[in-house]
C-alpha cells in the first residue's frame, strides 16, 4: 500500500536534520518535544502534528475520534531514512483520542497501536492515546534553586515509599483511591508531620494491569490516567516541593509488557525488544526486554527519564530491577541465555546503556539522584563512570535488608548465634553509596507485614520493630520505609485497599508512629547522623563483640569532631544495668531518644535524661559512661559540655 499525502501537510515538521541524526545515533534525549503529538498551527489552520517511529511499516495513519476512526483519512509520510512517520492533522483538539494504524512490510501484519510518546492515555482497560500537552505553571522555584543541597550525599535523606492508589481511599465514594490533586495536601501534611525528607512513588507511568503496581509500563511519558491528568500529577509534585518534600520516581527501563496495543512488536518486527527470547523475554515477569544496543531505543528510554526530570521536576529516579539488566543469565537456566562476545554473562549493551543514562542525567540535571535497585555484588554501581562504575548516585542495600530482617525474626534468646548478621554490613558499607530499604517488596507475596515478622507477644513485637527502626537510623546510609510500616500495619500490603489508618486509634500504633517521626527529626537535625552517611569517617563501632548479651554500641560522627552521637542497641528483653560504654568525650551525655520510653509504648526503662562521663578508659576511649540499656531498645546519646 502506498501512502498519498497532501503537499500542504508534508511541509510541516518539527524534526530537523540534527534531530534525526541524534535520534538514530542514540543521543536524542528530548524526543518528547519532537515525537508523539504536538499542537500546531499550519497554513492558518489549528491542528496537531503527529510523529511516530515505525521503520518497518509500509503504511501508517492516524485514526481517532476526530476522523471517525477512519484509517484512510490521515495517512502519515516517511521522514527520509529515519524510520519516522509524520504529518499534520487539522482540527485536532486537546482531549481527542487516537491510535496509529500500522501495516507492516513483513508478513502482512496490521495493527492499531497507542502512541509510545503520548502524554496521556484513556483510563484502562481502554487503550487509546489522548491528545494532550505538558504545559504547567510551576510554583516551586525556591525548591528547584536549592534542591542540590537537599539531594546531596551529605544531606539527610529519609524516604517514604508510597503506592499512590492504596495510601488512602475515599470510603464515602465507593472506596476509591485519591486523585493526584486530592492526595497532595494530605500527603504533604503527613510527610511533614512524620519528618520524611522525600516521597518515592511506585511507578505511576501508565500501565494496563493495576496489579503490576506500575512495574508493567506501557506509557513511558504519561502518568496513569486512573488518578488524573499530567497536569494533576505536576500539581502533586509542585505541592510537595512547596512544602519542602522531594519526589523520587520509580522508573522501569528493565522490561515492558506484551500487550498488543503498546510497543511490543510495534511495526511487525521486534522494534523495541530483542527478537531472540533468550535475550528479549523475561521469564520471571512474562514481559519483554529492551534491545539496549539499538540506538533509537536508547534515545527513547533516556528521553523518558528526561521527561520526568524536565517536565515534572522529579528529584530522583529509582531504577527498578537493575540486576536483571546486568546479567544475561538472570533467572535463566543453562542453555536459556546467550553469552556475550567474550563468553561471559554480563549484558554489555545494558551496562553501556546504564552508564550513558547516568552520564546524561547528571550532565543535564546535576542536582538530582539516580538510585539503583540492584541486589548482586556487581562492583561500583554507585561510582562514577570515569572510574569504571555504572554512574548511579545511590544503591539499595538489599544485603542489609535480608540480613537485618532475618536477625530480627529470631527469638531474642537465639540472636547471639546470629550476631554476624548485624556486624557483617560494616565490611562493605562504604563500597557503595547506600539506601537502607524496608520497601513494599518485604510486605507482599505472603511475606507478611514488618510487625508480624517480629517475634514475641504484641508488646514485644512493637518493641522489636521500634528497635529495628532505631538500628536502621543509626546505620550510615540513607533510609527508606514503605507506607504503613511506620505505624505497624498488621495486614500484608494489598494494592486494592487503603492502609489501615484506623489502627492509629490504638496507643501502641500511635507510639510506633511517634518513634518514627522522632527518629526522622533527630536524623535530620543532627549532622552526625547524616553528614557522613556515605563516608567511613562517619561510623565507628564502640563494641560489636558483646555476643552473649546481643548488645551493639556505636558512634556516628559529623565532619566536626566535637559532634558525635552514641547509639546503644540491646536486642534482648532483659534490661542491662550498670553497663559501661567507652566514649570519646567528657561531659554530660544526654539521652536524646529511647525506644523504650512510655510515649512510644515502651516500659519506661531509661537513664533519667542522661549521665555524666567518668574518666575511666573503656573500649579504647579515655572516658566512659555507666548506663542502663532498656530491654529490646535502641537509645541515642549526645554529649553536652
Amino acid at each position: 500500500m502506498t501512502a498519498t499525502f497532501p503537499a500542504t501537510q508534508t511541509q510541516f515538521t518539527l524534526l530537523t536534520e540534527e534531530d534525526l541524526y541524534l535520534f538514530n545515533e542514540g543521543s536524542h534525549f528530548h524526543l518528547y518535544e519532537k515525537l508523539g503529538v504536538h499542537f500546531a498551527h499550519h497554513n492558518g489552520i489549528d491542528g496537531a502534528y503527529f510523529a511516530v517511529w515505525a521503520p518497518n511499516a509500509a503504511f501508517v495513519s492516524v485514526k481517532g475520534d476526530f476522523n471517525g476512526w477512519n484509517r484512510d483519512s490521515h495517512p502519515l509520510v516517511r521522514k527520509g531514512q529515519s524510520g519516522i512517520w509524520e504529518g499534520f492533522v487539522p482540527g485536532v483538539n486537546k482531549g481527542n483520542t487516537y491510535k496509529y494504524h500500522l501495516v507492516s512490510q513483513h508478513q502482512g501484519y496490521e495493527v492499531e497501536k497507542a502512541d509510545p510518546i503520548a502524554f496521556a492515555y484513556e483510563v484502562p482497560p481502554k487503550t487509546a492515546s489522548v491528545v494532550w500537552d505538558s504545559d504547567y505553571p510551576w510554583n516551586d522555584a525556591d525548591w528547584m534553586a536549592n534542591r542540590q543541597r537537599r539531594n546531596a550525599l551529605d544531606a539527610p535523606m529519609s524516604i517514604y515509599e508510597v503506592h499512590l492508589g492504596s495510601w488512602m481511599h475515599v470510603p464515602e465514594e465507593g472506596d476509591r483511591s485519591l486523585s493526584y490533586r486530592e492526595i497532595a495536601a494530605k500527603l504533604a501534611d503527613y510527610v511533614t508531620q512524620m519528618g520524611f525528607t522525600h516521597v518515592e512513588f511506585l511507578p505511576i507511568t501508565e500501565h494496563p494491569f493495576y496489579g503490576s503496581w506500575g512495574y508493567q509500563t506501557t506509557g513511558f511519558f504519561a502518568p496513569s490516567s486512573r488518578f488524573g491528568t499530567l497536569q494533576d500529577f505536576q500539581y502533586l509534585v509542585d505541592y510537595l516541593h512547596q512544602h519542602n518534600i522531594g519526589v523520587i520516581f520509580d522508573w522501569v527501563p528493565s522490561h515492558f509488557p506484551t500487550d498488543q496495543h503498546a510497543i511490543a512488536y510495534f511495526d511487525g518486527t521486534n522494534l523495541y525488544e530483542h527478537a531472540d527470547p533468550k535475550q528479549g523475554y523475561h521469564p520471571d515477569w512474562g514481559s519483554l526486554i529492551f534491545n539496549y544496543g539499538r540506538h533509537e531505543v536508547r534515545s527513547f528510554l533516556i528521553s523518558s527519564a528526561f521527561f520526568w526530570l524536565d517536565k515534572c521536576h522529579i528529584d530522583g529516579l529509582r531504577v527498578d530491577a537493575v540486576a536483571s539488566m546486568l546479567y544475561l543469565d538472570y533467572s535463566r537456566k543453562q542453555g536459556e541465555w546467550i553469552p556475550n562476545q567474550y563468553g561471559g554473562n554480563e549484558n554489555l549493551e545494558s551496562i553501556s546503556f546504564l552508564r550513558r543514562f547516568n552520564e546524561a542525567v547528571y550532565a543535564h540535571f546535576p542536582d538530582v539522584q539516580t538510585i539503583a535497585e540492584e541486589s548482586t555484588a556487581f562492583t561500583k554501581v554507585s561510582r562514577p563512570v570515569y572510574t569504571g562504575g555504572l554512574g548511579f548516585g545511590l544503591k539499595w542495600d538489599m544485603g542489609w535488608m535480608h540480613d537485618t530482617l532475618s536477625y530480627f525474626s529470631h527469638d531474642p534468646v537465639h540472636r547471639k548465634y546470629h550476631h554476624n548478621q548485624v556486624t557483617f554490613r560494616m565490611l562493605y558499607a562504604f563500597q557503595e553509596n547506600f539506601v537502607l530499604p524496608l520497601s513494599h517488596d518485604e510486605v507482599v507475596h505472603g511475606k507478611g507485614s514488618l510487625i508480624n515478622k517480629m517475634p514475641g507477644d504484641v508488646r514485644q513485637k512493637f518493641a522489636n520493630l521500634r528497635s529495628l527502626y532505631g538500628y536502621m537510623f543509626a546505620q550510615a546510609a540513607k533510609k527508606l520505609l514503605f507506607m504503613g510500616s511506620e505505624f505497624g500495619q498488621w495486614a500484608e500490603w494489598n494494592h486494592d485497599k487503603s492502609l489501615d489508618w484506623h489502627l492509629l486509634d490504638q496507643p501502641m500504633h500511635q507510639g510506633l508512629q511517634r518513634w518514627v517521626a522522632d527518629l526522622n527529626h533527630l536524623y535530620r537535625s543532627e549532622p552526625a547522623l547524616h553528614e557522613l552517611d556515605c563516608d567511613p569517617a562517619g561510623f565507628e563501632w564502640i563494641d560489636c563483640n558483646d555476643v552473649e548479651n546481643s548488645v551493639f554500641t556505636l558512634i556516628r560522627k559529623s565532619r566536626t569532631e566535637a559532634e558525635v552521637i552514641l547509639v546503644t542497641c540491646n536486642f534482648t528483653p532483659l534490661p542491662r544495668h550498670s553497663y559501661r560504654v567507652g566514649v570519646p568525650q567528657s561531659g554530660f551525655w544526654q539521652e536524646r531518644l529511647n525506644s523504650d520510653a512510655t510515649e512510644y509504648g515502651g516500659s519506661g526503662v531509661g537513664n533519667m535524661g542522661g549521665v555524666n562521663a567518668d574518666e575511666v578508659p573503656c573500649h579504647g576511649h579515655p572516658y566512659s559512661i555507666e548506663i542502663t540499656l532498656p530491654p529490646l531498645a535502641v537509645s541515642f546519646f549526645q554529649c553536652r559540655k
